[in-house]
């Protein structure tokens, strides 16, 4: 339920004052410590002159407070017209980077229930984190179905050309999306070579091939029944080929160039059936791709950090960290 509407302009970088403390995991599911619950400190635009291809009527950014507690705190952004990544720097960085999507159904982009909680979470072991605010295929940018990936590729390779500002090594760079932004996240992992914008700077030339990749309670698949509906008709519109359907369905592009993945999903998922998670991680086993797997038996869909206490599925994160620190990073 929204509870209040207003329109924001600004970068949503600062002046996150309200705790989501009561939203964090317990000492007992966060490896016996509780975040430091560092604030985001700044804001980088994806686009310096602003975002290629814009419809003639930019989207107004609107931030829907869907709160519905004392302490709590669960924005979801829709309208991004001025694509952005929100820093938040480690106190000890650890020299690996990562990149999250949150999810929305290409509807909105969830920023603290599928950013800003598991940013907080990362960056207090120190992860330097880059919260991701792409754009929504809907809003009638001319890139259509790649817009949301033309951010990502993007964000990725401003990371690299500014990794040693971070603190950052540019070969430890990964990726992190949920539901919609998991389906972000695995077109970044299988199609990051490919080109869906014009390169604007020296940027442009680094990788935007992240090092690893976690898709979390992923959409992928853009194929009926298994498809999410709503993500495939705001990506790909209300009729789509089958050739289109294909073309942007993850596990159909993975290939021996696919990084290491992290997959978790919850069987009980009844927004996105498991199935999605499971044809990606066949798709990656065929193509010779390492892939940890990690399905709970309950947990629904978006449970995400907070969500998820009490649950089994409230060890994932130390989980990625452990996969993580075995790929070489974290």
């Amino acid at each position: 339920m929204i509870d209040r509407r207003s329109a924001i302009l600004g970068t949503l970088a600062v002046g996150l004052s309200r705790s989501v403390e009561a939203q964090t995991p317990p000492p007992a599911q966060t490896g016996g410590r509780v975040p430091k619950l560092p604030d985001p400190t700044e804001t980088i635009d994806l686009w310096p002159a602003g975002a290629p291809g814009a419809p003639t009527n930019l989207p107004v950014e609107v931030v829907e407070d869907r709160a519905t507690g004392a302490g709590m705190t669960d924005r979801a952004v829709h309208g991004i017209a001025r694509p952005r990544m929100v820093v938040f720097r480690p106190a000890k960085p650890n020299g690996s980077a990562i990149l999250v999507m949150p999810g929305g159904g290409y509807v909105r982009i969830v920023v603290d229930r599928e950013g800003y909680e598991i940013a907080r979470w990362l960056a207090d072991r120190g992860w330097t984190v880059f919260v991701l605010f792409y754009r929504l295929p809907g809003d009638g940018w001319a890139a259509g179905p790649d817009v949301a990936l033309a951010d990502a590729q993007r964000a990725m390779r401003l990371i690299r050309a500014r990794a040693g500002s971070y603190g950052i090594k540019p070969d430890r760079v990964a990726a992190m999306g949920f539901s919609a932004g998991g389906h972000v996240c695995g077109d970044l992992a299988t199609r990051f070579a490919q080109q869906t914008y014009t390169w604007i700077d020296a940027a442009d030339r680094g990788s935007a091939r992240p090092d690893v990749a976690a898709l979390m309670y992923a959409v992928q698949s853009m194929t009926l029944p298994l498809a999410h509906p709503g993500s495939r008709t705001l990506l790909l519109g209300p009729s789509p080929t089958p050739a289109l359907e294909r073309a942007h369905s993850t596990a159909s592009n993975v290939t021996s160039a696919t990084p290491p993945c992290f997959l978790v999903h919850a069987e009980d998922d009844k927004s996105v059936a498991v199935d999605n998670t499971l044809a990606f991680r066949a798709a990656a086993i065929k193509a010779g791709v390492e892939v940890e797997t990690h399905l709970f038996a309950t947990g629904g869909h978006g449970f995400g950090l907070s969500r998820a206490v009490g649950k089994p599925a409230a060890s994932w994160p130390m989980l990625f960290q452990e996969w993580s620190r075995a790929q070489g990073l974290g």
